[in-house]
């Protein structure tokens, strides 16, 4: 509904804790997926919200150097993320900070590192939990274990130490809460008119607080990271240390000169935002997708089941550690199971991790679906409207179906990255995306082959209100060990 004078905030903001499915409501009533959003009056920007495959193939791709990320995404995001690669555009320093990550990724002491670090986490963190909650039989939250797990491999891979979040004693570090605070707070950026955050963020009160403080907790732990890490090579003490990205960027004269020619120089500054922007997009998005992965396979047996089915024919070979069995694959062995990377396709297709994108047009355009925007709009767009969407995926879009990404011959489907954009699409898709499939997969193979999870009956699970789509109140379970 259009007020007058406070336009649809009112409906935002009474549907701010459930946002995505507000956003996706309202899509779903508009003869085409994409409608403008009409601010308060004493707002000059202009919003359009959409969900439409053309629009986001025409902003990602077809014409990606008229759209940025704009100056309103920086507003919001800058205080955490500072000028790392996610706030960068194409004028600053994006194409650098990419070409020197990609470089960094294809090294094969990196690649070494990425599954050395995931395997020994598997089995020396994440087994050991699930083994000891299955025979005490006390409940766990998965979405909690998840995080943990997944900081701690970033944290290696990003900053080449273990915090060591993943075990029994369940420790908790403000580190951590200060991410997930952050997060929150800036989604609230997104609802709120500038004005008003500005505000509370001068007056430190509300989620302004939380994220002054939160950004700040973060900085501590990186800074940290980074003196001794200097310290060390100043000294030339180089032994037991690992090829991870923070020592890459401080020895490796490639990437130095590729940053000093767009401009940029290797300061504590730059290593501090390169490293939040790396260790958010590690620790949240793989941690977020996992737990909706089990909570779908948990609700919906079946497919559990044809999973288990498809990793007992592809890998016949087992390990035995202390009398027990453990089915753990390498990196090397995964891509064969089919119908495994069809589920969790699926997972993000229904469930994105990062639920919105935001573009800013550099000069004035009119997209597919005949919207004419300028320099002063901004279009966000859906990625959770997208994946429900039944003009996109069908009269069967809210159900939970693998089939959906395996042919007929039993390979895996190609569905364009604009209509399934969980990794982005065009010259800024996820360079990481490999490496998350990797990860997801030898996790729930590890953990369907070993245990059997059930949902807490009356568990309540819903998104929450963050920029990163966690579960709301966690995913509180039952394991139990399976019986092979």
């Amino acid at each position: 509904m259009n007020w007058p004078l406070l336009g649809m905030s009112p409906g935002l903001l009474c549907n701010a804790r459930r946002i995505q499915d507000y956003f996706t409501q309202c899509l779903k009533q508009c003869p085409t997926p994409t409608f403008e959003f009409r601010p308060p009056c004493f707002i000059n920007n202009n919003f359009l919200i959409t969900s439409d495959p053309a629009n986001v193939h025409y902003m990602l791709s077809k014409h990606f150097y008229n759209f940025h990320k704009g100056p309103n995404f920086k507003k919001i995001f800058g205080d955490i993320l500072g000028d790392g690669i996610f706030v960068s555009d194409q004028s600053d320093s994006w194409a650098s900070q990419r070409t020197s990550i990609q470089s960094l990724l294809k090294n094969g002491r990196f690649q070494q590192l990425f599954e050395k670090t995931i395997r020994e986490k598997v089995e020396k963190g994440l087994i050991p939990i699930l083994e000891h909650v299955s025979v005490t039989g006390m409940e766990v939250d998965m979405q909690d274990l998840f995080i943990r797990f997944t900081f701690d491999n970033i944290c290696m891979i990003v900053l080449g130490m273990d915090p060591g979040m993943l075990s029994i004693e369940f420790r908790e570090e403000s580190y951590v809460t200060a991410f997930d605070e952050a997060e929150e707070a800036i989604l609230y950026r997104h609802i709120l008119p500038e004005s008003c955050w500005r505000l509370q963020k001068w007056l430190q009160i509300g989620k302004e607080k939380k994220l002054s403080r939160g950004v700040k907790v973060v900085e501590h732990f990186i800074f940290k990271r980074i003196s001794l890490k200097q310290e060390r090579l100043r000294k030339g003490d180089k032994e037991g240390m690992s090829f991870d990205f923070l020592t890459a960027y401080m020895e490796n004269d490639h990437a130095d000169h590729q940053l000093s020619a767009a401009g940029l120089e290797i300061s504590h500054k730059f290593l501090r935002d390169t490293a939040i922007n790396l260790l958010a997009a590690g620790k949240d998005t793989i941690s977020a997708a996992l737990s909706w992965f089990f909570w779908l396979i948990a609700t919906h047996p079946l497919v559990e089941n044809k999973i288990w089915e498809e990793i007992i024919k592809a890998n016949n070979i087992r390990e035995i550690k202390d009398d027990k069995v453990w089915w753990i694959f390498s990196a090397e062995e995964v891509p064969k199971l089919v119908y495994l990377h069809g589920a969790l396709c699926e997972t993000l297709r229904l469930f994105p991790p990062v639920p919105l994108e935001h573009k800013a047009p550099i000069k004035a355009d009119i997209l597919p679906s005949g919207h004419k925007i300028g320099p002063d709009s901004e279009v966000i767009f859906s990625l959770y409207a997208m994946g429900r969407m039944e003009s996109i995926w069908g009269r069967d879009c809210l159900e939970f179906k693998p089939e959906r990404w395996i042919t007929e011959g039993g390979g895996i489907r190609h569905v364009p990255s604009y209509k399934f954009i969980a990794f982005n699409a065009g010259p800024r898709r996820c360079l990481g995306k490999e490496m998350t499939f990797i990860q997801m997969k030898i996790v729930a193979i590890a953990i369907i082959c070993n245990y059997h999870i059930e949902v807490v009956e009356g568990h309540p699970v819903y998104p929450s209100s963050s920029v990163i789509l966690h579960m709301s109140h966690g995913l509180k379970v039952k394991v139990s060990k399976r019986c092979v």
